[in-house]
């Protein structure tokens, strides 16, 4: 592998954030499917644009919550 992809992945925000944004395209698209009746593909279509929107929503709070409460873990 890669360095920069090892680099990259032992970063916990970003690890953390790429398998939420995996899970939440395949519940987005199952739930689209089942609740609106919506075919396979605009499911799928709807699945990437939000989840993608969120995992970087996720990544940025993950990172204020970090710099925000690392101060209190060594005091």
């Amino acid at each position: 592998m890669k360095k920069w992809l090892k680099k990259l992945l032992r970063n916990d925000s970003v690890f953390l954030s790429l398998v939420y944004t995996v899970g939440h395209i395949f519940i987005a698209a199952l739930c689209a499917v089942l609740i609106t009746g919506a075919s396979l593909q605009l499911a799928t279509i709807d699945a990437l644009v939000e989840p993608v929107i969120n995992g970087f929503w996720f990544y940025f709070l993950h990172v204020l919550w970090k710099k925000k409460f690392r101060k209190y873990e060594h005091a």
